[in-house]
């Protein structure tokens, strides 16, 4: 009897500021990687707000509560399609950022003033000191480490390789 249970899907941490333009850019990346691979990628947001991004911690608590309400990476594009206004407007763009995806703004709000989400933003941000994580985006797949805060170039070609073997690996 043949074992027809799909393999795990290979794991890429993507540690973002999203408060960070280059994180932003990053995203063309991420939803190629997402559309080549479906399901035998799991991308993972990581946070790793940036002290010189006054607004980057809140945005990643936010992040969280989209993520509770259902719309994680629906919410993570259109917070890093307005770094620049989230700089100049600061917090108020979160909420109104989750009121138009449709997200309870008002829960939002609430969220970020209860802080129910820092201590997965704070263990996010220690585990990515723990492994050299020292700019975004930075991405870590198989136990590599990419630092995209200096260059995306080529990055996701070293990412299609290391999935391409991890997943051979599986078979």
């Amino acid at each position: 009897m043949s074992d027809s249970t799909p393999a795990s899907p290979v794991v890429l941490d993507v540690w973002c500021d999203l408060q960070c333009p280059d994180c932003h850019r990053a995203l063309t990346d991420v939803h190629a990687l997402r559309a080549r691979y479906g399901d035998r990628l799991d991308v993972r947001l990581r946070h790793f707000p940036l002290e010189k991004h006054k607004h980057a911690h809140a945005a990643a608590q936010a992040a969280e509560e989209a993520a509770a309400q259902g719309q994680d990476w629906a919410y993570v594009d259109a917070l890093l399609a307005r770094t620049a206004d989230l700089g100049r407007t600061g917090e108020p763009l979160l909420t109104e950022v989750a009121g138009e995806l449709g997200l309870d703004a008002e829960e939002m709000d609430t969220a970020l003033i209860d802080g129910r989400h820092m201590l997965i933003v704070d263990a996010d941000q220690a585990e990515g000191k723990a492994i050299g994580v020292t700019g975004t985006p930075t991405y870590v797949i198989g136990g590599e480490r990419l630092d995209g805060g200096k260059s995306q170039e080529g990055l996701r070609e070293r990412i299609e390789e290391i999935v391409g073997r991890l997943l051979a690996e599986r078979g």
